[in-house]
């Protein structure tokens, strides 16, 4: 199936694709400011082959309606069919809001970490390994690889957008509005923390920690120890821009909440 023109020339063997703007991104650049795309059918490729043709991975779609009613991805287009793909709703409902990263998110991942975010990020495998692990365990994956998206057994995945870490942080957090907990997750590891007594964890700690701070939890996982330390400033930042990021997305659609 090969892109053709303006849906005002759709001929008696093609159909028209309207893409949602918010959608559009994903498309050739010559594409991307048609209300509509004239698209070869053959009569043998579904629906959902045609959008992911086009570059929309079906993970981002919310909706398929085809001549006015609501069609399925295996929907068969017919000659002069106009159909219609919608954006995944704001915030996406998830049977359990838990994540697996692929490499290049790995600062995303240790934010998530922070905030509380079940978040596995094995940063060493590759993308079938990661496409086990993500239906083994019930794990959305967060990519930016449309390939990987495009894999039909996956399970459950999302493209985060966004080039820089703070842009990606903010998708996520927009498209999922998952509880948050922050300071409850092993940065490292993703173990939950448990509070550890000081003198437990003093041999692990240098002089100055010692001296100065009283409060420490560890992971069980790894052994790492956490406290409030000059690093906590920051952190409280991103805590805080998470916690206000979630309450936006659920306010903008309460019917979706959690």
């Amino acid at each position: 199936m090969a892109p053709g023109g303006h849906a005002g020339r759709v001929s008696h063997s093609q159909l028209a694709v309207a893409v949602a703007p918010e959608l559009r991104f994903f498309l050739h650049r010559r594409a991307r400011a048609a209300d509509a795309i004239a698209v070869d059918r053959d009569g043998i490729s579904s629906l959902g082959h045609i959008v992911e043709s086009l570059g929309v991975p079906l993970t981002e779609v919310g909706s398929l309606i085809v001549n006015g009613g609501p069609a399925t991805p295996s929907y068969r287009p017919g000659a002069g069919d106009v159909a219609q793909v919608l954006p995944m709703p704001r915030p996406q409902k998830l049977p359990v809001p838990r994540f697996v990263l692929d490499v290049h998110l790995g600062t995303v991942a240790r934010r998530l970490r922070v905030v509380g975010v079940d978040t596995a990020y094995p940063h060493d495998r590759g993308d079938e390994a990661l496409i086990d692990q993500a239906n083994a365990q019930h794990r959305a994956l967060l990519t930016q690889d449309r390939g990987l998206l495009r894999q039909h057994r996956l399970w459950l995945g999302a493209y985060v957008r966004g080039a820089r870490p703070d842009e990606q942080f903010a998708d996520v957090l927009d498209r999922f509005a998952p509880p948050l907990a922050p300071w409850s997750r092993c940065t490292v590891c993703n173990a939950l923390l448990v509070p550890a007594p000081k003198g437990d964890v003093e041999p692990l700690l240098q002089p100055g920690t010692r001296r100065t701070y009283q409060a420490f939890a560890q992971c069980p996982g790894c052994s790492q120890v956490y406290w409030r330390g000059a690093h906590a400033g920051r952190l409280e930042g991103i805590v805080e821009s998470a916690f206000r990021a979630v309450r936006a997305a659920r306010a903008a659609h309460p019917a979706a909440r959690l």
